[in-house]
């Protein structure tokens, strides 16, 4: 069984050397995510270059994600690196401050919280390891009384408890880091902090103006980190490509105990709505350290897979962890397992299903017949890669082949769940395209002799959202 969760991997310290790289890609990773909060325009470019290069290399189409750092809503530092907060003691963010904190007091990176924030209101720091609790707001000072205290170092982020920090989405380092994105023309675009359709409209915007020139335009992924954004979850799908499920801020935000629920419905309603979606955060959170993962950790990437998300990813796991390929590999072991136990209700997912396209038509009775015929694959032809997305959205255990002559939709159907892009070179001539998809598949051992397959295509070929035709074939 080919496995269909994809993995998504963050570069960093612990997997910028070349030969490690090379392992993390054949261990499974699908898309590697670079994290513009850290390194210059100069070291995104090059290691985008070294993962093309990597992929390359192994001979596996692999997306490059980049992932935008959004506002700095941070502590600022101190003067002897940190301190450590008292329960019940007074303490003090102030925004005018621009000498080095310390236990009384410390300045901010982000200089609107004073206007944010009123008597009564809970400030989480550090991951909501420190909860404050606001006393008074004095001009730029915002005086608070430490509810859990515990360490606190430099530059560690602040969340509103219910949300409620007016900070954009799009800061004036995220335009630029859009163009460096578009320079080595990645995939994917992460947006931090999306509170609305229009800061995805925006970032879309800035991210096409700025690939015009190369024609390249990357899908959209917005991550859904603030409770501002759930009640906007819809608006912001239909404005986005997809959705990271960021359980970090989320969850300090809204709360723990609500993220689980919420991982569900952004799930299912990305899926019914032909949407991506990534799962993130403290996955395998003890690999950075431990080469095994824990129990819990384990059950958290089934549980993922099982809601059907598209792909699970490692952050500082792979960026700057002791076990960053071990920690790829025990992943996709756990996502194989998972994806056995799936529930496929294909024919219950089609049902007062209504399909106003050819295409999205196509699509879906190639799913419904490979289901019943028991078909060894699915092949699409496909343009753009939107007939093996639509596909993708069902779960289905036939693999799904993405058959491209656009290098940019091979890369981007990396991330789609069950499908397996192949660069096959542009055909005019149906019977010829036709011919060579199966010789392709049969060369990779995917079909045998006597094995049946569906195979989807538009005629004329070559034109974009153009499938109108659906073959059943049998390999002689």
């Amino acid at each position: 069984m080919t496995r269909a969760t994809k993995i998504v991997a963050t570069l960093g310290p612990a997997s910028s050397d070349p030969a490690v790289l090379e392992r993390l890609l054949r261990a499974g990773v699908d898309v590697v995510r670079l994290n513009f909060s850290h390194g210059t325009a100069a070291d995104h470019i090059g290691r985008a270059q070294l993962v093309r290069d990597t992929a390359e290399r192994v001979g596996k189409p692999v997306a490059l994600m980049a992932d935008l750092q959004g506002p700095k809503i941070r502590v600022g530092k101190f003067v002897d690196g940190k301190v450590t907060l008292k329960n019940g003691t007074p303490f003090v963010l102030d925004a005018g401050r621009t000498t080095p904190g310390d236990a009384g007091a410390v300045g901010l990176d982000y200089k609107e919280l004073p206007r944010d924030v009123k008597p009564g209101d809970t400030l989480l720091l550090n991951d909501g390891l420190i909860v404050l609790t606001v006393d008074t707001v004095r001009g730029e000072q915002v005086h608070t009384l430490v509810k859990v205290g515990g360490v606190l170092s430099n530059n560690k982020g602040i969340n509103k408890q219910g949300g409620g920090l007016t900070a954009p989405a799009l800061t004036a380092k995220d335009m630029e880091d859009i163009r460096t994105a578009m320079a080595f023309q990645a995939d994917f675009v992460a947006v931090s902090f999306p509170k609305n359709a229009t800061d995805m409209e925006m970032a879309r915007q800035l991210a096409n103006v700025a690939g015009e020139s190369l024609r390249h335009k990357p899908a959209m992924i917005a991550k859904i980190e603030r409770s501002e954004a759930i009640p906007q979850l819809e608006a912001i799908l239909r404005a986005s490509d997809g959705i990271m499920v960021a359980r970090g801020d989320l969850a300090i935000e809204v709360g723990n105990a609500a993220v689980p629920a919420l991982q569900k419905r952004m799930i299912r309603m990305a899926r019914e709505m032909d949407k991506l979606t990534i799962t993130a955060t403290q996955m395998m959170e003890s690999m950075i350290n431990n080469p095994v993962p824990t129990r819990a950790e384990v059950s958290d990437v089934a549980n993922a897979v099982l809601d059907g998300t598209d792909a699970v990813m490692l952050s500082a796991e792979t960026a700057a962890g002791m076990y960053p390929v071990e920690t790829v590999e025990h992943m996709a072991l756990i996502a194989l397992e998972a994806e056995r136990a799936e529930d496929l209700q294909l024919d219950a997912d089609f049902t007062n299903k209504h399909f106003g396209r050819i295409d999205q038509s196509i699509a879906m009775g190639a799913l419904f017949t490979a289901h019943h015929l028991g078909c060894k694959a699915i092949i699409a032809l496909t343009e753009s890669g939107s007939t093996a997305l639509w596909m993708s959205r069902h779960l289905i255990h036939v693999p799904i082949f993405g058959l491209t002559s656009k290098p940019g939709s091979e890369r981007r159907m990396a991330l789609y769940r069950n499908v397996y892009p192949i660069q096959m070179p542009a055909h005019t001539d149906r019977d010829q395209a036709l011919a060579e998809a199966e010789r392709l598949l049969v060369k990779r051992g995917v079909l045998m002799p006597g094995d049946t397959y569906a195979i989807t295509c538009g005629e004329p070929m070559g034109y974009p959202g153009g499938t109108n035709m659906l073959k059943v074939c049998r390999v002689g």
